[in-house]
């Protein structure tokens, strides 16, 4: 009797220190600065939005600890997801990126793979538009692509972002439906693209609305259609006269291309399961913010907010539908995976 009395609180003291062990290993947290690595150049959507964060996180004290914004865009992005990849097990530095994560291994063989990293949140997509410069007689794809088909083949400069990333393989796609040749300028960021476009040193581009919306607004350039199945949910005035949802789609106007691009945070490969669960939670917070909601608007991206085995899940297939898509372009690297 005497040992089965003093075997329950035994096995209750055992239970109580096991549930203690697990509250302490979950409620893990920075215990340096963060370092978001962006890999583009200053000025691009993915550098706003991680700026933007950066700064959502301070206001609303969401982190014990600072975090600081990196670029490394070396190699069109190929210096930053190396270096995440190097740092294994380091849970103290996430990287910001988006299709790149599969564009830029099969583009060039780089030994990268998502799956050399630990997905944390999907946080939104976004879109792209076909931007002219202002001073340009086009009012619609269908004027733009009509006199993209009447000059020379490669006459009409089209910028991006990098080589064989998300604007060229754009690019090659309106290519391909619409019939026509464009001498494809790539820079380093959206910041520079849109740059280009208002000093005519080009003649279009595939930009993020975020990347464009100050040159809109201020009268130099006009987008003539969004690559989406359907029109931009946001409504309010952009322009004096114009939002976002009165963009119409290229498809509308018989340019039937369509693409997307996640925006998405990453931890290097090795970490510790409760630190994923920590960045799940505050980009959780992140988008329940006003001032996310508003950015959300202000760039028109679109609300798709996915973690664990559903953006596992994405990312497999998304990644699928991008080898297809660069195989057809001719963009894959001969010994891509």
């Amino acid at each position: 009797m005497r040992n089965k009395s003093l075997k329950r609180p035994l096995q209750l003291a055992v239970s109580v220190l096991a549930l203690s062990i697990a509250n302490i290993a979950a409620a893990w947290e920075p215990s340096k600065p963060v370092e978001f690595v962006v890999p583009f150049s200053a000025g691009g959507a993915t550098d706003q939005m991680a700026r933007s964060i950066q700064g959502i996180i301070a206001k609303h004290k969401l982190m014990n600890q600072p975090v600081i914004v990196t670029n490394k865009a070396g190699a069109s992005g190929a210096e930053g997801l190396l270096d995440i990849k190097a740092a294994k097990g380091d849970p103290h530095r996430v990287v910001v990126s988006s299709t790149g994560l599969f564009t830029v291994p099969l583009a060039t063989g780089l030994p990268f793979n998502w799956r050399d990293l630990t997905p944390v949140a999907m946080v939104a997509q976004d879109e792209f538009m076909l931007w002219v410069n202002s001073e340009t007689p086009y009012k619609t794809s269908s004027d733009f692509i009509a006199a993209v088909k009447k000059a020379p083949p490669g006459q009409f400069k089209m910028g991006g972002t990098s080589s064989k990333r998300e604007d060229h393989v754009i690019t090659a796609m309106v290519e391909k439906k619409a019939g026509v040749k464009f001498t494809y300028i790539p820079y380093k960021g959206g910041g520079e693209v849109t740059t280009q476009l208002s000093g005519k040193h080009i003649d279009a581009d595939t930009n993020n609305p975020s990347e464009s919306i100050g040159q809109w607004r201020a009268g130099e350039q006009r987008p003539l259609c969004l690559f989406a199945n359907e029109r931009s949910a946001y409504k309010e005035k952009v322009t004096q006269t114009m939002s976002w949802g009165d963009v119409p789609t290229c498809k509308e106007q018989g340019l039937d291309v369509e693409y997307q691009m996640m925006r998405i945070f990453l931890l290097p490969g090795g970490v510790p399961s409760e630190a994923t669960k920590y960045y799940e939670d505050l980009f959780q917070k992140v988008v329940a913010t006003p001032e996310w909601k508003e950015y959300m608007q202000k760039n028109a991206l679109k609300d798709n907010f996915k973690t664990g085995n559903a953006l596992r899940d994405y990312l497999t297939k998304d990644e699928q539908e991008h080898r297809a898509i660069m195989k057809e372009a001719g963009f894959l690297a001969p010994n891509a995976k």
